[in-house]
Protein backbone atom coordinates (compact mmCIF):
# COMPACT_ATOMS: atom_id res chain seq x y z
CA UNK A 1 0.00 0.00 0.00
CA UNK A 2 1.26 3.39 -0.73
CA UNK A 3 1.76 5.76 2.03
CA UNK A 4 1.59 9.43 1.68
CA UNK A 5 4.22 10.90 4.33
CA UNK A 6 6.82 13.67 4.61
CA UNK A 7 10.23 11.90 6.10
CA UNK A 8 12.20 14.82 7.42
CA UNK A 9 15.39 12.66 7.75
CA UNK A 10 16.16 9.01 8.14
CA UNK A 11 19.35 8.59 9.93
CA UNK A 12 20.84 4.53 10.11
CA UNK A 13 21.89 4.33 13.58
CA UNK A 14 23.92 0.88 13.08
CA UNK A 15 25.72 1.90 10.01
CA UNK A 16 26.86 5.64 11.61
CA UNK A 17 27.56 4.60 14.90
CA UNK A 18 27.55 0.96 15.24
CA UNK A 19 25.89 0.31 18.44
CA UNK A 20 22.10 -0.78 16.89
CA UNK A 21 19.57 1.59 18.27
CA UNK A 22 17.24 3.84 16.87
CA UNK A 23 16.61 7.54 18.15
CA UNK A 24 15.66 10.63 18.01
CA UNK A 25 15.89 12.99 20.61
CA UNK A 26 12.21 12.54 23.21
CA UNK A 27 11.06 15.92 23.82
CA UNK A 28 10.73 16.77 27.87
CA UNK A 29 6.64 16.47 28.30
CA UNK A 30 6.27 13.04 29.63
CA UNK A 31 3.24 12.18 31.19
CA UNK A 32 3.35 11.85 34.88
CA UNK A 33 4.73 8.51 35.92
CA UNK A 34 6.73 8.64 32.42
CA UNK A 35 4.24 7.45 30.36
CA UNK A 36 3.50 9.33 27.47
CA UNK A 37 1.52 12.55 27.50
CA UNK A 38 -0.90 11.17 24.52
CA UNK A 39 -2.65 8.32 23.48
CA UNK A 40 -1.51 7.32 20.22
CA UNK A 41 1.01 8.96 17.68
CA UNK A 42 -0.33 12.13 16.44
CA UNK A 43 1.29 11.65 13.21
CA UNK A 44 2.31 8.28 11.73
CA UNK A 45 -0.79 6.72 14.33
CA UNK A 46 -0.17 2.96 13.12
CA UNK A 47 3.13 2.95 14.45
CA UNK A 48 2.42 3.60 17.89
CA UNK A 49 1.96 1.22 20.77
CA UNK A 50 -0.31 1.26 23.29
CA UNK A 51 -0.15 -0.18 27.20
CA UNK A 52 0.14 -3.93 27.69
CA UNK A 53 1.14 -3.46 31.14
CA UNK A 54 1.37 -0.02 33.56
CA UNK A 55 3.12 2.46 32.76
CA UNK A 56 4.79 2.02 36.46
CA UNK A 57 6.02 -1.19 34.60
CA UNK A 58 7.97 0.89 31.77
CA UNK A 59 10.65 2.88 31.61
CA UNK A 60 11.02 5.92 28.91
CA UNK A 61 14.55 5.91 27.25
CA UNK A 62 16.25 8.39 24.87
CA UNK A 63 16.39 5.81 21.87
CA UNK A 64 15.12 1.71 21.31
CA UNK A 65 18.20 -1.01 20.70
CA UNK A 66 16.11 -3.69 18.11
CA UNK A 67 15.25 -6.87 20.33
CA UNK A 68 16.20 -10.14 18.60
CA UNK A 69 13.84 -12.84 19.23
CA UNK A 70 14.82 -16.26 18.92
CA UNK A 71 12.64 -19.14 18.66
CA UNK A 72 14.66 -22.62 19.88
CA UNK A 73 13.91 -26.25 21.29
CA UNK A 74 12.25 -25.89 24.57
CA UNK A 75 10.81 -21.53 23.82
CA UNK A 76 11.11 -18.17 23.08
CA UNK A 77 14.39 -16.15 24.09
CA UNK A 78 14.82 -12.28 23.31
CA UNK A 79 18.22 -10.74 23.20
CA UNK A 80 19.24 -6.89 23.62
CA UNK A 81 20.95 -5.99 19.58
CA UNK A 82 22.91 -3.52 21.55
CA UNK A 83 24.93 -6.05 23.67
CA UNK A 84 23.15 -9.51 23.64
CA UNK A 85 22.29 -9.22 27.13
CA UNK A 86 19.27 -12.01 27.27
CA UNK A 87 16.13 -9.51 27.78
CA UNK A 88 13.41 -12.75 28.49
CA UNK A 89 13.25 -16.76 28.31
CA UNK A 90 9.96 -18.27 27.99
CA UNK A 91 9.03 -21.60 28.15
CA UNK A 92 6.81 -22.85 25.32
CA UNK A 93 5.62 -26.40 24.45
CA UNK A 94 5.66 -27.74 20.93
CA UNK A 95 7.52 -26.47 17.66
CA UNK A 96 7.55 -22.69 17.98
CA UNK A 97 7.03 -20.34 14.84
CA UNK A 98 7.45 -16.83 14.85
CA UNK A 99 5.86 -14.43 12.50
CA UNK A 100 5.80 -10.10 12.40
CA UNK A 101 2.87 -9.19 13.94
CA UNK A 102 2.56 -6.36 12.18
CA UNK A 103 2.86 -3.35 14.58
CA UNK A 104 6.85 -3.41 14.95
CA UNK A 105 6.58 -4.64 18.52
CA UNK A 106 4.23 -7.91 18.48
CA UNK A 107 5.49 -11.03 17.22
CA UNK A 108 2.98 -13.90 16.47
CA UNK A 109 4.14 -17.21 18.15
CA UNK A 110 2.98 -20.33 16.41
CA UNK A 111 2.83 -23.23 18.26
CA UNK A 112 0.55 -26.32 19.64
CA UNK A 113 -2.55 -25.52 17.22
CA UNK A 114 -2.23 -21.40 18.98
CA UNK A 115 -1.23 -18.44 17.91
CA UNK A 116 -0.01 -16.08 20.76
CA UNK A 117 1.36 -12.63 20.74
CA UNK A 118 4.63 -11.93 22.01
CA UNK A 119 4.89 -8.14 23.02
CA UNK A 120 8.91 -7.43 22.68
CA UNK A 121 8.19 -4.70 24.69
CA UNK A 122 9.44 -2.07 22.30
CA UNK A 123 7.20 1.29 22.31
CA UNK A 124 7.85 4.40 20.26
CA UNK A 125 4.84 6.88 20.46
CA UNK A 126 4.71 10.08 18.53
CA UNK A 127 3.89 13.34 19.67
CA UNK A 128 3.38 15.52 16.38
CA UNK A 129 7.11 15.96 15.62
CA UNK A 130 9.23 13.71 17.72
CA UNK A 131 8.74 10.21 19.55
CA UNK A 132 8.76 9.27 23.13
CA UNK A 133 10.43 6.07 23.58
CA UNK A 134 9.94 3.61 26.54
CA UNK A 135 10.90 -0.16 27.11
CA UNK A 136 9.06 -2.74 29.48
CA UNK A 137 10.30 -6.71 29.76
CA UNK A 138 8.94 -8.93 26.66
CA UNK A 139 6.46 -11.51 27.86
CA UNK A 140 3.80 -13.86 26.43
CA UNK A 141 0.60 -11.98 26.31
CA UNK A 142 -2.67 -13.74 26.79
CA UNK A 143 -3.90 -12.51 23.69
CA UNK A 144 -4.15 -15.67 21.93
CA UNK A 145 -6.25 -17.31 18.72
CA UNK A 146 -6.96 -20.95 18.42
CA UNK A 147 -5.64 -21.81 14.50
CA UNK A 148 -5.64 -25.80 14.00
CA UNK A 149 -2.18 -26.35 12.14
CA UNK A 150 -1.37 -22.51 12.57
CA UNK A 151 0.02 -21.54 9.04
CA UNK A 152 0.74 -17.98 7.42
CA UNK A 153 0.67 -14.74 9.51
CA UNK A 154 0.47 -11.78 6.76
CA UNK A 155 0.69 -8.64 7.52
CA UNK A 156 0.00 -5.83 4.89
CA UNK A 157 -1.15 -2.34 4.68
CA UNK A 158 -2.51 -1.77 8.56
CA UNK A 159 -4.28 -5.30 9.05
CA UNK A 160 -2.72 -8.80 9.25
CA UNK A 161 -4.35 -11.99 8.34
CA UNK A 162 -3.58 -15.05 10.32
CA UNK A 163 -4.52 -18.83 8.35
CA UNK A 164 -4.97 -21.79 10.34
CA UNK A 165 -4.36 -24.87 7.78
CA UNK A 166 -6.48 -26.97 10.04
CA UNK A 167 -9.88 -25.47 9.54
CA UNK A 168 -9.37 -22.54 6.61
CA UNK A 169 -10.57 -20.21 9.54
CA UNK A 170 -9.09 -16.78 8.44
CA UNK A 171 -8.90 -14.53 11.23
CA UNK A 172 -7.93 -10.76 9.76
CA UNK A 173 -6.95 -8.39 13.32
CA UNK A 174 -5.57 -4.79 13.54
CA UNK A 175 -2.38 -4.89 15.21
CA UNK A 176 -2.23 -1.53 16.63
CA UNK A 177 -5.02 -3.31 18.99
CA UNK A 178 -2.20 -5.24 20.48
CA UNK A 179 -0.66 -2.34 22.32
CA UNK A 180 -3.75 -1.97 23.90
CA UNK A 181 -4.50 -5.81 25.82
CA UNK A 182 -6.98 -6.65 22.54
CA UNK A 183 -6.77 -8.73 19.70
CA UNK A 184 -8.32 -6.44 17.55
CA UNK A 185 -10.49 -8.97 15.61
CA UNK A 186 -11.93 -7.06 12.05
CA UNK A 187 -12.97 -10.14 10.03
CA UNK A 188 -13.33 -14.26 10.99
CA UNK A 189 -13.80 -16.25 7.14
CA UNK A 190 -12.82 -19.11 6.11
CA UNK A 191 -12.05 -21.22 3.30
CA UNK A 192 -14.44 -23.87 1.09
CA UNK A 193 -12.24 -26.52 2.73
CA UNK A 194 -9.29 -26.96 4.95
CA UNK A 195 -5.62 -26.66 2.79
CA UNK A 196 -2.06 -25.15 3.43
CA UNK A 197 -2.76 -21.44 2.16
CA UNK A 198 -2.61 -17.58 2.94
CA UNK A 199 -5.05 -14.84 2.92
CA UNK A 200 -3.39 -11.25 2.37
CA UNK A 201 -5.16 -8.45 3.70
CA UNK A 202 -5.90 -5.45 1.05
CA UNK A 203 -5.88 -1.95 1.12
CA UNK A 204 -9.21 -1.32 0.06
CA UNK A 205 -11.24 -3.84 2.51
CA UNK A 206 -10.90 -6.57 0.25
CA UNK A 207 -8.92 -9.75 1.14
CA UNK A 208 -6.80 -12.12 -1.28
CA UNK A 209 -6.84 -15.85 -0.52
CA UNK A 210 -6.54 -18.98 -1.95
CA UNK A 211 -9.01 -22.07 -1.82
CA UNK A 212 -8.24 -25.77 -2.29
CA UNK A 213 -7.77 -28.82 -0.47
CA UNK A 214 -5.48 -30.93 1.49
CA UNK A 215 -4.95 -33.09 -1.69
CA UNK A 216 -4.64 -29.90 -4.15
CA UNK A 217 -4.78 -26.61 -4.49
CA UNK A 218 -4.17 -24.04 -7.48
CA UNK A 219 -7.20 -21.39 -7.04
CA UNK A 220 -6.60 -17.73 -5.92
CA UNK A 221 -9.24 -15.27 -5.53
CA UNK A 222 -9.67 -11.49 -4.16
CA UNK A 223 -12.64 -10.65 -2.19
CA UNK A 224 -13.77 -7.12 -2.05
CA UNK A 225 -15.03 -5.59 1.54
CA UNK A 226 -18.67 -7.48 1.59
CA UNK A 227 -17.13 -10.91 0.78
CA UNK A 228 -17.95 -10.46 -3.39
CA UNK A 229 -15.39 -12.16 -5.48
CA UNK A 230 -13.85 -9.50 -7.98
CA UNK A 231 -11.06 -11.65 -9.46
CA UNK A 232 -10.00 -14.84 -9.62
CA UNK A 233 -7.30 -17.62 -11.21
CA UNK A 234 -7.32 -21.71 -11.09
CA UNK A 235 -3.82 -21.38 -13.00
CA UNK A 236 -1.82 -21.46 -10.22
CA UNK A 237 -1.11 -25.19 -9.51
CA UNK A 238 0.22 -26.16 -5.45
CA UNK A 239 -0.28 -22.34 -4.43
CA UNK A 240 2.37 -21.72 -1.90
CA UNK A 241 4.49 -18.22 -1.35
CA UNK A 242 3.11 -14.41 -1.21
CA UNK A 243 4.35 -11.28 -1.69
CA UNK A 244 3.09 -7.60 -2.02
CA UNK A 245 5.50 -5.58 -4.38
CA UNK A 246 4.76 -1.66 -4.87
CA UNK A 247 1.36 -0.62 -5.39
CA UNK A 248 0.26 0.74 -8.75
CA UNK A 249 -2.38 3.59 -8.79
CA UNK A 250 -5.15 0.59 -9.03
CA UNK A 251 -3.71 -0.79 -5.23
CA UNK A 252 -1.96 -4.00 -4.45
CA UNK A 253 0.49 -5.43 -6.30
CA UNK A 254 0.60 -9.15 -4.83
CA UNK A 255 2.79 -12.10 -6.16
CA UNK A 256 2.35 -16.35 -5.94
CA UNK A 257 4.23 -18.67 -6.65
CA UNK A 258 3.05 -22.19 -8.30
CA UNK A 259 4.58 -25.08 -9.80
CA UNK A 260 3.90 -23.68 -13.46
CA UNK A 261 5.25 -20.04 -13.15
CA UNK A 262 4.07 -17.02 -10.62
CA UNK A 263 1.09 -15.24 -10.98
CA UNK A 264 0.48 -11.61 -10.26
CA UNK A 265 -2.12 -9.83 -9.37
CA UNK A 266 -2.06 -6.08 -10.25
CA UNK A 267 -4.66 -3.77 -11.77
CA UNK A 268 -7.93 -5.70 -10.28
CA UNK A 269 -6.69 -8.90 -12.25
CA UNK A 270 -4.36 -12.24 -12.56
CA UNK A 271 -1.50 -11.82 -14.76
CA UNK A 272 0.38 -15.26 -15.62
CA UNK A 273 4.55 -14.87 -15.69
CA UNK A 274 5.56 -17.10 -18.93
CA UNK A 275 8.21 -19.23 -17.70
CA UNK A 276 10.54 -21.80 -20.03
CA UNK A 277 9.57 -25.28 -19.61
CA UNK A 278 6.88 -27.12 -17.87
CA UNK A 279 8.07 -26.49 -13.82
CA UNK A 280 8.70 -23.33 -12.09
CA UNK A 281 8.28 -22.95 -8.18
CA UNK A 282 8.34 -19.99 -6.39
CA UNK A 283 7.41 -21.02 -3.04
CA UNK A 284 8.79 -18.61 -1.13
CA UNK A 285 9.02 -15.17 -2.14
CA UNK A 286 10.16 -11.37 -0.45
CA UNK A 287 8.88 -8.34 -1.52
CA UNK A 288 9.34 -4.32 -0.87
CA UNK A 289 6.77 -1.82 -0.53
CA UNK A 290 8.79 0.53 -2.98
CA UNK A 291 10.13 -1.93 -5.19
CA UNK A 292 7.98 -3.88 -8.04
CA UNK A 293 10.31 -6.29 -8.41
CA UNK A 294 9.97 -10.03 -6.00
CA UNK A 295 13.22 -11.77 -4.52
CA UNK A 296 12.06 -15.41 -5.00
CA UNK A 297 13.65 -19.03 -4.64
CA UNK A 298 13.50 -20.50 -8.13
CA UNK A 299 13.18 -24.49 -8.62
CA UNK A 300 12.99 -26.17 -11.89
CA UNK A 301 12.81 -29.91 -11.15
CA UNK A 302 9.22 -31.33 -10.38
CA UNK A 303 10.17 -34.32 -9.02
CA UNK A 304 14.40 -34.05 -7.93
CA UNK A 305 16.60 -36.25 -6.85
CA UNK A 306 16.51 -37.23 -3.51
CA UNK A 307 13.45 -35.50 -2.96
CA UNK A 308 15.06 -32.09 -2.29
CA UNK A 309 15.87 -29.45 -5.20
CA UNK A 310 19.37 -27.25 -3.48
CA UNK A 311 18.76 -24.32 -6.63
CA UNK A 312 21.83 -21.91 -6.89
CA UNK A 313 19.82 -19.45 -8.76
CA UNK A 314 17.42 -17.08 -7.26
CA UNK A 315 14.14 -15.35 -9.22
CA UNK A 316 13.82 -11.54 -9.79
CA UNK A 317 9.79 -11.07 -10.62
CA UNK A 318 9.16 -7.84 -12.49
CA UNK A 319 5.94 -7.50 -11.61
CA UNK A 320 5.54 -4.62 -14.08
CA UNK A 321 5.39 -6.58 -16.53
CA UNK A 322 4.82 -10.03 -15.59
CA UNK A 323 8.47 -10.99 -16.75
CA UNK A 324 11.09 -12.75 -14.61
CA UNK A 325 15.00 -12.57 -14.79
CA UNK A 326 17.44 -15.06 -12.74
CA UNK A 327 20.74 -15.07 -10.78
CA UNK A 328 22.81 -17.72 -10.79
CA UNK A 329 24.49 -17.05 -7.74
CA UNK A 330 27.03 -20.49 -7.58
CA UNK A 331 25.77 -21.87 -4.25
CA UNK A 332 22.64 -23.22 -2.75
CA UNK A 333 20.36 -21.82 -0.28
CA UNK A 334 17.22 -22.62 1.35
CA UNK A 335 14.01 -21.01 2.34
CA UNK A 336 15.16 -18.85 5.37
CA UNK A 337 17.88 -17.30 3.33
CA UNK A 338 15.92 -14.69 1.41
CA UNK A 339 15.17 -11.29 2.93
CA UNK A 340 14.74 -7.22 1.55
CA UNK A 341 16.96 -4.89 2.49
CA UNK A 342 15.71 -0.68 3.90
CA UNK A 343 16.27 0.44 0.39
CA UNK A 344 14.55 -3.29 -1.49
CA UNK A 345 18.05 -4.57 -1.88
CA UNK A 346 17.68 -8.62 -2.25
CA UNK A 347 19.21 -10.26 -0.10
CA UNK A 348 20.19 -14.53 0.16
CA UNK A 349 22.15 -16.32 2.89
CA UNK A 350 24.06 -18.98 0.50
CA UNK A 351 25.80 -22.54 1.66
CA UNK A 352 29.20 -20.92 0.81
CA UNK A 353 29.03 -18.84 4.11
CA UNK A 354 28.32 -15.84 2.31
CA UNK A 355 25.74 -13.33 2.60
CA UNK A 356 25.03 -11.76 -1.24
CA UNK A 357 23.02 -8.40 -1.53
CA UNK A 358 22.13 -7.32 -4.59
CA UNK A 359 20.21 -4.61 -6.54
CA UNK A 360 16.78 -6.17 -7.34
CA UNK A 361 16.00 -4.02 -10.58
CA UNK A 362 19.48 -5.14 -12.27
CA UNK A 363 20.58 -8.43 -10.70
CA UNK A 364 24.02 -6.82 -9.98
CA UNK A 365 26.08 -8.11 -6.95
CA UNK A 366 26.26 -4.87 -4.74
CA UNK A 367 28.38 -6.82 -1.87
CA UNK A 368 29.15 -10.10 -0.95
CA UNK A 369 29.72 -10.42 3.08
CA UNK A 370 31.19 -13.85 4.56
CA UNK A 371 28.97 -14.17 7.67
CA UNK A 372 28.89 -18.23 8.54
CA UNK A 373 30.93 -21.05 7.97
CA UNK A 374 29.80 -23.36 4.85
CA UNK A 375 26.28 -25.47 5.61
CA UNK A 376 24.13 -27.66 4.34
CA UNK A 377 20.39 -27.58 4.18
CA UNK A 378 19.05 -29.98 7.23
CA UNK A 379 17.18 -32.59 5.63
CA UNK A 380 14.55 -31.92 8.13
CA UNK A 381 13.16 -28.32 7.82
CA UNK A 382 12.57 -27.87 11.38
CA UNK A 383 15.84 -28.39 12.45
CA UNK A 384 18.39 -25.33 13.11
CA UNK A 385 20.12 -23.96 9.63
CA UNK A 386 21.70 -20.35 9.01
CA UNK A 387 19.01 -17.78 8.60
CA UNK A 388 18.66 -14.20 8.70
CA UNK A 389 15.96 -11.38 9.02
CA UNK A 390 16.67 -8.08 8.20
CA UNK A 391 15.47 -4.86 10.73
CA UNK A 392 16.71 -1.26 11.20
CA UNK A 393 18.56 -1.01 7.99
CA UNK A 394 20.16 -4.35 9.51
CA UNK A 395 20.94 -7.94 8.27
CA UNK A 396 21.05 -10.21 11.63
CA UNK A 397 22.57 -13.26 10.41
CA UNK A 398 22.33 -16.78 12.49
CA UNK A 399 25.06 -19.63 12.31
CA UNK A 400 23.50 -21.95 14.47
CA UNK A 401 26.10 -24.24 13.62
CA UNK A 402 28.81 -21.48 16.02
CA UNK A 403 25.71 -20.25 17.65
CA UNK A 404 26.63 -16.89 16.93
CA UNK A 405 24.97 -13.88 15.33
CA UNK A 406 26.34 -11.68 13.08
CA UNK A 407 25.15 -7.93 12.18
CA UNK A 408 25.54 -6.66 8.97
CA UNK A 409 24.81 -3.18 7.72
CA UNK A 410 23.09 -3.38 4.42
CA UNK A 411 24.08 -0.31 2.45
CA UNK A 412 27.77 -0.90 2.90
CA UNK A 413 27.87 -4.43 3.70
CA UNK A 414 30.11 -3.89 6.44
CA UNK A 415 29.89 -6.06 9.79
CA UNK A 416 29.30 -4.24 12.63
CA UNK A 417 28.99 -6.63 15.65
CA UNK A 418 28.84 -10.45 16.11
CA UNK A 419 26.90 -12.02 19.48
CA UNK A 420 27.28 -15.29 20.72
CA UNK A 421 23.66 -16.66 21.49
CA UNK A 422 22.74 -18.60 24.46
CA UNK A 423 20.62 -21.08 22.44
CA UNK A 424 20.60 -23.02 19.36
CA UNK A 425 17.74 -20.76 17.43
CA UNK A 426 15.70 -21.94 14.29
CA UNK A 427 13.41 -18.89 14.00
CA UNK A 428 14.59 -15.48 14.09
CA UNK A 429 12.45 -12.35 14.23
CA UNK A 430 13.81 -8.88 15.01
CA UNK A 431 11.71 -6.02 15.84
CA UNK A 432 12.43 -2.16 16.14
CA UNK A 433 9.23 -0.85 18.18
CA UNK A 434 7.60 0.51 15.10
CA UNK A 435 5.69 -0.77 12.37
CA UNK A 436 7.54 1.03 9.80
CA UNK A 437 10.99 1.06 11.01
CA UNK A 438 10.64 4.95 10.15
CA UNK A 439 10.40 7.85 12.46
CA UNK A 440 8.19 10.87 10.97
CA UNK A 441 8.37 14.04 12.00
CA UNK A 442 6.63 16.97 10.67
CA UNK A 443 7.68 19.40 8.15
CA UNK A 444 9.95 22.40 9.02
CA UNK A 445 10.33 20.36 12.29
CA UNK A 446 13.03 20.14 14.50
CA UNK A 447 13.93 16.47 15.34
CA UNK A 448 16.82 18.00 17.63
CA UNK A 449 18.32 14.72 17.13
CA UNK A 450 22.51 15.72 17.14
CA UNK A 451 25.32 14.25 14.70
CA UNK A 452 25.39 11.40 17.11
CA UNK A 453 21.45 10.38 17.21
CA UNK A 454 20.19 8.27 14.47
CA UNK A 455 16.67 7.01 13.32
CA UNK A 456 16.06 3.82 11.37
CA UNK A 457 15.25 3.76 7.70
CA UNK A 458 14.46 0.31 7.82
CA UNK A 459 11.16 -1.89 7.44
CA UNK A 460 10.74 -3.57 10.51
CA UNK A 461 10.95 -7.05 9.50
CA UNK A 462 7.71 -7.86 8.61
CA UNK A 463 8.13 -11.14 6.09
CA UNK A 464 8.47 -8.23 3.09
CA UNK A 465 6.79 -10.66 2.99
CA UNK A 466 4.00 -10.48 3.50
CA UNK A 467 6.06 -13.51 6.22
CA UNK A 468 8.02 -14.03 6.18
CA UNK A 469 8.44 -16.57 4.58
CA UNK A 470 9.26 -21.02 4.49
CA UNK A 471 10.35 -23.69 2.25
CA UNK A 472 9.76 -27.07 0.75
CA UNK A 473 9.26 -29.81 2.77
CA UNK A 474 6.72 -32.58 3.92
CA UNK A 475 6.41 -33.19 7.65
CA UNK A 476 6.26 -36.70 9.12
CA UNK A 477 2.45 -37.08 7.87
CA UNK A 478 2.73 -35.89 4.83
CA UNK A 479 1.34 -32.15 5.22
CA UNK A 480 2.79 -30.13 3.42
CA UNK A 481 4.39 -27.22 6.10
CA UNK A 482 5.23 -24.56 3.34
CA UNK A 483 6.37 -22.03 5.84
CA UNK A 484 4.66 -18.84 6.59
CA UNK A 485 4.85 -16.21 4.47
CA UNK A 486 6.71 -13.26 6.96
CA UNK A 487 7.27 -10.48 4.80
CA UNK A 488 5.67 -8.24 4.24
CA UNK A 489 4.34 -11.19 4.61
CA UNK A 490 6.51 -11.05 1.86
CA UNK A 491 8.70 -13.90 2.41
CA UNK A 492 7.68 -17.15 3.14
CA UNK A 493 8.28 -19.39 5.10
CA UNK A 494 7.57 -22.80 3.69
CA UNK A 495 7.62 -24.25 6.64
CA UNK A 496 5.13 -26.96 5.46
CA UNK A 497 6.66 -27.51 1.84
CA UNK A 498 10.14 -27.47 2.95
Amino acid sequence: MIQMRTIVMKRRAVALLGVGVLALSACAGAGEGGAPSGGGASDGGSDAGGDTAPASDRTEVGALSPRIVLAHDGGITTLDSADGSTLSSEDVEGYVRLNPAGDGRHVAVSASDTITMYDTGLLAQGHGDHFHYYVQDPALTDLSLDAPMPGHVVPHGDRTALFADGSGEITVIDPSALGEGDLGVLEETSTADPHHGVAVPLSDGGLLTTQGTEEARSTVQVLDADGNVTAETDDCPGVHGEAAAQSTESGDVISLGCENGPVIYRDGEFHKVAIEGDYQRSGNQKGHEDSPIVLADHKVQADPAGGAEHPTEIALIDTRDDTMSTVDLGSPYWFRSLDRGPDGEALVLTADGELNILDPDTGEMLHEVPVTGEWTEPENWQEPGPMLDVADGTAFVVDPAAQTLTMVDVASGEIYRELDLPVVPHEIQVTTGTASGEYEVAPGADDGAGAGDAASDDAASDGGGEHEDHEDHEDHEGHEHEGHDHGSGDGEHEGHEH
